[in-house]
Protein backbone atom coordinates (compact mmCIF):
# COMPACT_ATOMS: atom_id res chain seq x y z
CA UNK A 1 0.00 0.00 0.00
CA UNK A 2 1.73 3.74 -0.79
CA UNK A 3 1.69 5.88 1.96
CA UNK A 4 0.47 9.67 0.72
CA UNK A 5 0.32 12.60 2.79
CA UNK A 6 -1.24 16.17 2.18
CA UNK A 7 -0.87 19.47 4.33
CA UNK A 8 -2.36 22.52 4.07
CA UNK A 9 -1.24 25.37 6.07
CA UNK A 10 -2.59 29.09 7.10
CA UNK A 11 0.63 30.45 7.47
CA UNK A 12 3.26 29.32 4.76
CA UNK A 13 6.07 30.42 6.60
CA UNK A 14 5.49 27.46 9.12
CA UNK A 15 5.60 24.14 6.83
CA UNK A 16 8.60 22.73 8.69
CA UNK A 17 7.52 23.75 11.96
CA UNK A 18 3.68 21.85 11.14
CA UNK A 19 6.19 19.13 9.41
CA UNK A 20 7.98 18.85 13.10
CA UNK A 21 4.75 18.35 15.08
CA UNK A 22 3.97 15.60 12.68
CA UNK A 23 7.22 13.66 13.76
CA UNK A 24 5.99 10.29 15.18
CA UNK A 25 2.72 11.03 14.09
CA UNK A 26 2.82 9.80 10.38
CA UNK A 27 5.07 7.32 8.95
CA UNK A 28 6.35 7.50 5.27
CA UNK A 29 7.35 3.92 5.04
CA UNK A 30 4.92 1.41 3.18
CA UNK A 31 3.86 -2.30 4.83
CA UNK A 32 6.56 -3.50 2.80
CA UNK A 33 9.47 -0.85 4.12
CA UNK A 34 11.01 1.80 2.54
CA UNK A 35 10.08 3.34 -0.49
CA UNK A 36 12.26 3.04 -3.45
CA UNK A 37 9.88 5.79 -5.33
CA UNK A 38 9.43 8.81 -3.06
CA UNK A 39 8.16 12.43 -4.21
CA UNK A 40 7.00 15.64 -2.87
CA UNK A 41 4.98 18.53 -4.61
CA UNK A 42 4.91 22.09 -3.49
CA UNK A 43 4.65 25.78 -3.84
CA UNK A 44 6.53 28.64 -4.56
CA UNK A 45 4.34 31.63 -4.90
CA UNK A 46 2.94 30.56 -8.75
CA UNK A 47 5.52 28.09 -9.21
CA UNK A 48 4.65 24.65 -8.41
CA UNK A 49 7.60 22.68 -7.71
CA UNK A 50 8.29 18.46 -7.66
CA UNK A 51 11.16 17.27 -5.69
CA UNK A 52 12.09 13.13 -6.19
CA UNK A 53 13.98 11.22 -3.36
CA UNK A 54 16.90 8.84 -4.08
CA UNK A 55 16.06 5.78 -4.35
CA UNK A 56 15.22 3.57 -0.87
CA UNK A 57 15.52 7.36 1.02
CA UNK A 58 13.95 7.08 4.49
CA UNK A 59 13.68 11.06 5.04
CA UNK A 60 12.65 12.52 8.53
CA UNK A 61 9.18 14.63 7.95
CA UNK A 62 11.05 18.02 9.26
CA UNK A 63 13.45 17.12 6.18
CA UNK A 64 10.66 17.12 3.32
CA UNK A 65 9.99 20.87 3.65
CA UNK A 66 10.84 23.15 1.22
CA UNK A 67 13.33 25.74 1.28
CA UNK A 68 10.76 28.28 0.54
CA UNK A 69 7.13 29.28 2.07
CA UNK A 70 4.58 26.65 0.86
CA UNK A 71 0.66 26.84 1.56
CA UNK A 72 0.41 23.16 0.29
CA UNK A 73 2.70 20.50 0.69
CA UNK A 74 1.81 16.73 -1.21
CA UNK A 75 3.82 13.68 -0.44
CA UNK A 76 3.62 10.19 -2.01
CA UNK A 77 5.86 6.90 -1.68
CA UNK A 78 5.78 3.56 -2.76
CA UNK A 79 7.50 0.55 -4.19
CA UNK A 80 7.40 0.76 -7.93
CA UNK A 81 7.86 -2.65 -9.80
CA UNK A 82 11.11 -3.28 -11.20
CA UNK A 83 11.71 -1.74 -14.93
CA UNK A 84 9.33 1.03 -14.17
CA UNK A 85 10.75 4.34 -14.55
CA UNK A 86 11.02 6.48 -11.46
CA UNK A 87 11.31 9.27 -13.24
CA UNK A 88 8.07 8.90 -15.17
CA UNK A 89 5.94 7.18 -12.35
CA UNK A 90 6.69 8.75 -9.40
CA UNK A 91 4.24 10.47 -7.76
CA UNK A 92 2.61 13.23 -7.08
CA UNK A 93 1.41 14.23 -10.59
CA UNK A 94 1.63 17.59 -11.53
CA UNK A 95 -0.90 19.66 -14.11
CA UNK A 96 -1.02 23.25 -13.86
CA UNK A 97 -1.68 24.09 -10.25
CA UNK A 98 -2.82 20.91 -9.27
CA UNK A 99 -1.09 18.46 -7.66
CA UNK A 100 -2.37 14.51 -7.08
CA UNK A 101 -1.60 11.48 -5.62
CA UNK A 102 -3.13 7.99 -5.62
CA UNK A 103 -2.75 5.62 -2.81
CA UNK A 104 -4.14 1.76 -4.16
CA UNK A 105 -4.91 0.59 -6.83
CA UNK A 106 -7.29 0.31 -9.58
CA UNK A 107 -8.19 -3.15 -10.58
CA UNK A 108 -7.92 -4.43 -14.07
CA UNK A 109 -6.01 -1.76 -15.11
CA UNK A 110 -4.56 -3.50 -18.12
CA UNK A 111 -7.43 -4.25 -19.40
CA UNK A 112 -9.20 -0.90 -18.64
CA UNK A 113 -6.27 1.38 -20.30
CA UNK A 114 -6.94 1.64 -23.57
CA UNK A 115 -10.60 2.78 -22.79
CA UNK A 116 -9.53 4.74 -20.39
CA UNK A 117 -7.10 6.46 -22.83
CA UNK A 118 -9.90 7.12 -25.12
CA UNK A 119 -12.02 8.59 -23.32
CA UNK A 120 -9.58 11.57 -22.35
CA UNK A 121 -9.23 15.02 -24.79
CA UNK A 122 -6.02 15.03 -26.70
CA UNK A 123 -4.51 17.10 -24.83
CA UNK A 124 -4.83 15.23 -20.99
CA UNK A 125 -4.04 11.95 -22.64
CA UNK A 126 -0.59 13.48 -24.34
CA UNK A 127 0.45 14.67 -21.02
CA UNK A 128 0.45 10.65 -19.65
CA UNK A 129 3.87 9.82 -19.73
CA UNK A 130 4.26 6.52 -17.41
CA UNK A 131 2.57 3.62 -16.85
CA UNK A 132 0.61 3.75 -13.69
CA UNK A 133 -3.21 3.52 -13.21
CA UNK A 134 -2.81 6.71 -10.98
CA UNK A 135 -1.34 8.99 -14.13
CA UNK A 136 -4.41 7.44 -15.75
CA UNK A 137 -6.46 8.21 -13.05
CA UNK A 138 -5.47 11.62 -12.14
CA UNK A 139 -6.09 12.33 -16.00
CA UNK A 140 -9.95 11.61 -15.52
CA UNK A 141 -10.00 13.78 -12.43
CA UNK A 142 -8.39 17.10 -14.71
CA UNK A 143 -10.64 15.98 -17.12
CA UNK A 144 -14.55 16.15 -15.38
CA UNK A 145 -12.72 19.38 -13.74
CA UNK A 146 -11.98 21.00 -17.28
CA UNK A 147 -15.57 19.95 -17.88
CA UNK A 148 -16.86 22.37 -15.33
CA UNK A 149 -14.99 25.31 -16.49
CA UNK A 150 -12.43 25.47 -13.24
CA UNK A 151 -9.57 23.42 -13.74
CA UNK A 152 -7.40 26.76 -13.69
CA UNK A 153 -9.71 28.85 -11.60
CA UNK A 154 -8.33 30.12 -8.33
CA UNK A 155 -11.38 30.52 -6.96
CA UNK A 156 -12.92 26.48 -7.18
CA UNK A 157 -14.33 25.75 -4.07
CA UNK A 158 -13.28 22.40 -2.50
CA UNK A 159 -16.42 21.60 -2.65
CA UNK A 160 -16.38 21.02 -6.20
CA UNK A 161 -13.33 19.75 -6.31
CA UNK A 162 -13.75 17.34 -4.04
CA UNK A 163 -17.17 16.50 -5.47
CA UNK A 164 -15.52 15.66 -8.54
CA UNK A 165 -12.44 13.62 -6.86
CA UNK A 166 -15.48 11.60 -5.57
CA UNK A 167 -17.14 11.32 -8.56
CA UNK A 168 -14.06 10.13 -10.34
CA UNK A 169 -13.28 7.17 -8.20
CA UNK A 170 -16.48 6.19 -8.64
CA UNK A 171 -16.69 6.41 -12.22
CA UNK A 172 -13.59 4.43 -12.47
CA UNK A 173 -14.36 1.83 -9.73
CA UNK A 174 -17.42 1.17 -12.00
CA UNK A 175 -15.51 0.79 -14.77
CA UNK A 176 -13.35 -1.67 -12.64
CA UNK A 177 -16.01 -3.77 -12.23
CA UNK A 178 -17.55 -3.61 -15.20
CA UNK A 179 -14.53 -5.47 -16.82
CA UNK A 180 -14.55 -8.37 -14.39
CA UNK A 181 -11.92 -7.26 -11.82
CA UNK A 182 -11.77 -9.94 -9.30
CA UNK A 183 -11.04 -7.41 -6.34
CA UNK A 184 -12.56 -4.36 -5.39
CA UNK A 185 -10.37 -0.97 -6.48
CA UNK A 186 -8.52 1.14 -3.68
CA UNK A 187 -9.17 4.62 -4.55
CA UNK A 188 -7.75 6.70 -2.01
CA UNK A 189 -6.97 10.28 -3.73
CA UNK A 190 -5.76 13.71 -2.59
CA UNK A 191 -5.37 16.66 -4.92
CA UNK A 192 -4.61 20.24 -4.25
CA UNK A 193 -4.27 23.62 -6.21
CA UNK A 194 -1.91 24.97 -2.98
CA UNK A 195 -5.38 27.01 -1.94
CA UNK A 196 -7.81 23.92 -1.59
CA UNK A 197 -7.35 20.65 -0.52
CA UNK A 198 -9.14 17.54 -1.12
CA UNK A 199 -9.66 13.51 -0.35
CA UNK A 200 -11.97 10.62 -0.98
CA UNK A 201 -11.70 7.70 0.25
CA UNK A 202 -12.98 4.50 -1.86
CA UNK A 203 -12.22 1.00 -0.97
CA UNK A 204 -10.91 -0.51 2.40
CA UNK A 205 -7.32 0.69 2.96
CA UNK A 206 -8.23 3.45 5.71
CA UNK A 207 -7.44 7.62 4.82
CA UNK A 208 -7.23 9.59 8.22
CA UNK A 209 -7.50 13.60 8.27
CA UNK A 210 -6.67 15.57 11.71
CA UNK A 211 -6.72 19.58 12.35
CA UNK A 212 -3.58 21.22 13.89
CA UNK A 213 -4.25 24.38 16.32
CA UNK A 214 -1.88 27.09 16.93
CA UNK A 215 0.08 26.96 20.01
CA UNK A 216 2.94 28.72 21.78
CA UNK A 217 5.60 25.97 21.46
CA UNK A 218 7.82 25.09 18.84
CA UNK A 219 10.94 23.12 19.11
CA UNK A 220 11.77 23.82 15.44
CA UNK A 221 11.96 27.95 16.31
CA UNK A 222 12.39 27.52 19.95
CA UNK A 223 9.98 28.66 21.51
CA UNK A 224 7.94 28.01 24.89
CA UNK A 225 5.00 29.34 26.85
CA UNK A 226 6.92 31.75 28.47
CA UNK A 227 8.78 33.14 24.92
CA UNK A 228 7.82 37.25 25.34
CA UNK A 229 4.83 37.99 23.04
CA UNK A 230 7.58 40.93 21.42
CA UNK A 231 9.58 37.95 19.99
CA UNK A 232 9.03 37.22 16.17
CA UNK A 233 7.09 34.58 15.73
CA UNK A 234 4.87 33.89 18.86
CA UNK A 235 1.83 35.49 17.54
CA UNK A 236 1.94 33.72 14.38
CA UNK A 237 2.55 30.26 15.76
CA UNK A 238 -0.41 30.77 17.82
CA UNK A 239 -2.89 31.61 15.01
CA UNK A 240 -1.58 29.24 12.83
CA UNK A 241 -3.99 26.54 11.77
CA UNK A 242 -3.04 23.31 9.90
CA UNK A 243 -5.16 20.64 8.35
CA UNK A 244 -3.18 16.91 7.62
CA UNK A 245 -4.60 14.06 5.64
CA UNK A 246 -2.11 11.05 5.41
CA UNK A 247 -2.72 7.26 4.86
CA UNK A 248 -0.42 5.75 7.72
CA UNK A 249 -0.69 7.67 11.04
CA UNK A 250 1.16 5.80 13.86
CA UNK A 251 -1.23 6.29 16.00
CA UNK A 252 -5.34 6.94 15.26
CA UNK A 253 -5.96 8.86 18.34
CA UNK A 254 -6.80 12.48 17.26
CA UNK A 255 -7.16 11.69 13.78
CA UNK A 256 -10.43 11.10 12.08
CA UNK A 257 -10.51 7.95 9.65
CA UNK A 258 -12.86 8.78 6.56
CA UNK A 259 -15.80 6.12 6.20
CA UNK A 260 -15.57 4.46 2.89
CA UNK A 261 -17.07 6.46 0.10
CA UNK A 262 -16.54 9.52 1.84
CA UNK A 263 -15.13 13.08 0.86
CA UNK A 264 -13.31 15.51 2.55
CA UNK A 265 -12.87 19.21 0.92
CA UNK A 266 -10.71 21.88 2.80
CA UNK A 267 -10.64 25.38 1.59
CA UNK A 268 -8.85 28.74 2.72
CA UNK A 269 -10.96 28.89 6.47
CA UNK A 270 -9.21 25.28 7.05
CA UNK A 271 -12.08 24.16 8.64
CA UNK A 272 -12.20 20.30 6.99
CA UNK A 273 -15.67 19.35 5.77
CA UNK A 274 -16.73 15.96 5.32
CA UNK A 275 -19.02 14.54 2.82
CA UNK A 276 -20.65 11.07 3.15
CA UNK A 277 -21.68 8.39 0.81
Amino acid sequence: MPVALAVLTSDPNLMRCELHRLEGQVSLRTEEGRCNAMGIGAYAQEDVLLERFPRDADPRLELLAPRHETEALLVHGRRLPVGQSLEENTQPFRARRWLFAHAGSLEAFADLRPELLAALPDFLRRQIRGETDSEVVFAHFLKRLWETGQVDDPRVSARVAGQVLADTAQALAQASVRAGAARTSSLNLLATNGRVLVATRLGAAPLYSTRLEGTDTCEVCGLTPQTPDIQPGVKAHRRRHTVVVATHPQRTAGWVELADGATLGVDADLHPRLSRP
